[in-house]
């Protein structure tokens, strides 16, 4: 009996280890031969200024820069429930960056994830978005980030726990979810509608942090495409009808806050979303912002309440909330008002949100308004929007706790978040 079982088990671990070298098989990607340094290749000053404006709505610089560090030279710590991915080097330098890359092994990477080597990149790198962009463009990115200075860096290694460390298993991944090839237009659609899809849904890959994602770690697709998401433990809200937003998404709203990361229905735009706007959107040409506020908008559909009677009637109701006498109306006169109640003629710096209609304090999820008390927003997202101080130090997570639901319950009138102290705490511990 025991030989028999000694047996099966010798069979299982047979088929197993032939399963694996199949799939090892199977998942190979040949390495494509490096760039000669003899090979010297030209682009056009059309070319690079294309793939200026390509990087910029890529965000290449915003992944791809780690904080203190040179600008693409990689380096920047993503952390995710596996491990922690770093960012490569993406400087033509040909020991560390990708110097020696042909055109080929550049577009392998941007539609189908896998390097010059042969490796499979993880999908922290948005190449499922990025392989919709059309050939013409990725030749011009790719003669722009071969035209920049080289800069030697080598990034820290990527280290995931077991079993996502075995990059070959992300050819699986790929076969699940990956579809290749560039985006076409949708002939049900006008042009601006299709060139704004085309720059939403491809370099500008805006999905990849405003989408949940499934049990795969996929963005999900369907109703649930573009219905809010997390991105470096913010929550990245709904862009959609979905939002959680007193006022709907519109296409001047959009425009206006890709523009300068401000809408005065909405908010600022704080955490990983400041340096979207900074170094991506707002050096894009207005004919690009406005072919994305086009597409952006046609997921909003006008509601019963967004008209403007609605919104003075918030405003003075935030108003009104200002007056009262309890212990988290002390805090705010003591630490917003000054900056919160000015009217936008009076003489300070920025601008200054409107609390009772800020997305933020209208989320299910009270995360993005704990971390923007916490930490304030010191890098704005345009300069002319002014900062925001720490509260981190002054308030304790009780205060912040109260604050917040203050404003919360008072100003944007919703139902108090619960358990919001022990909340703050954990967000404050994790910093």
């Amino acid at each position: 009996m025991k030989s028999k079982s000694k047996k099966v088990l010798g069979w299982g671990a047979a088929v197993v280890a032939i399963a694996a070298v199949g799939a090892g098989i199977a998942s190979w990607q040949p390495s494509i031969a490096p760039l000669k340094e003899t090979d010297h290749q030209t682009f056009s000053a059309e070319q690079i200024a294309r793939g200026k404006k390509l990087a910029a709505l890529g965000d290449c610089a915003v992944c791809h820069t780690r904080p203190g560090g040179e600008r693409n030279t990689g380096g920047l710590a993503m952390t995710i429930p596996f491990g922690t991915i770093y960012s490569t080097n993406i400087t033509p330098d040909r020991e560390t960056g990708i110097g020696s890359w042909s055109y080929p092994a550049f577009e392998r990477a941007m539609r189908h994830g896998v390097d010059r080597d042969g490796h499979y990149l993880y999908p922290a790198f948005p190449y499922t978005s990025f392989t919709r962009t059309s050939d013409e463009d990725l030749q011009a990115l790719y003669a722009w980030l071969m035209s920049q200075p080289p800069v030697r860096y080598q990034p820290p290694e990527t280290r995931l726990n077991f079993p996502f460390n075995i990059r070959q298993g992300i050819a699986a991944w790929n076969w699940l979810v990956l579809q290749p090839g560039a985006m076409q237009p949708d002939p049900a659609h006008d042009q601006a509608w299709n060139r704004g899809a085309y720059l939403t849904e491809g370099l500008g890959h805006c999905s990849a942090c405003h989408s949940p994602r499934n049990i795969l770690f996929a963005e999900q697709g369907g109703k649930a495409h573009l219905s809010g998401g997390v991105a470096e433990g913010w929550n990245a809200p709904a862009l959609t009808a979905h939002s959680n937003a007193p006022i709907s998404w519109n296409y001047a709203d959009l425009l206006g806050f890709m523009r300068s990361g401000y809408s005065a229905n909405h908010g600022v735009a704080a955490g990983p979303m400041g340096p979207v706007v900074n170094e991506g959107l707002s050096q894009l040409p207005e004919e690009d912002l406005q072919a994305m506020a086009v597409y952006l908008a046609s997921f909003n559909q006008p509601q019963p309440g967004d008209d403007a009677a609605t919104v003075q009637q918030l405003l003075h109701r935030e108003a009104q909330a200002k007056t009262l006498a309890s212990e988290g109306a002390r805090l705010y006169s003591g630490a917003c008002m000054a900056c919160h109640a000015q009217s936008e003629g009076a003489p300070l710096a920025g601008v200054r949100p409107a609390l009772a209609l800020n997305t933020n304090l209208n989320d299910a999820s009270p995360d993005n308004a704990i971390r923007v008390v916490l930490n304030g927003i010191a890098a704005p997202a345009t300069p002319a929007l002014g900062t925001m101080p720490a509260f981190a130090g002054h308030l304790s997570d009780r205060q912040i706790a109260v604050l917040l639901n203050y404003l919360r319950t008072e100003q944007a009138g919703k139902a108090a978040w619960p358990d919001l102290q022990q909340r703050v705490t954990a967000l404050r511990n994790a910093q």
